[in-house]
């Protein structure tokens, strides 16, 4: 797991976001709320606030949930590029974002 700056760690403590788990509209969430690095660039987990995300031990598949719980690493890479800002995205230009984001919400829906 990388370490997280100081920098992004100060942009999430003040953000409500990172309050609930990020699927807490599945209504099975439990557990503390942990981090997850969403996103990999260049073969890096990213350092930004929008790769990473507020995620709960169940959905996190951590701690008592270790191999039971529901883990779904597509989903949270579709949570994180949905919160990507076009500056975000010419940031990281040497992935296409439009067409992944495109892909997975053909599978998730809007986000």
């Amino acid at each position: 797991m990388r370490k997280i700056s100081k920098r992004v760690k100060d942009q999430i403590l003040a953000d409500e976001f990172y309050d609930t788990c990020c699927r807490k509209e599945e209504g099975d969430c439990d557990g503390g709320i942990t981090w997850e690095h969403a996103l990999i660039y260049a073969g890096r987990q990213m350092d930004e606030v929008f790769a990473i995300l507020p995620v709960c031990e169940f959905h996190h598949a951590i701690n008592m949930y270790q191999d039971g719980g529901k883990m779904d690493k597509k989903k949270h890479e579709w949570i994180a590029i949905s919160r990507m800002t076009q500056e975000d995205k010419i940031k990281y230009s040497k992935r296409n974002w439009s067409q992944e984001l495109s892909a997975l919400n053909s599978v998730y829906g809007e986000y």
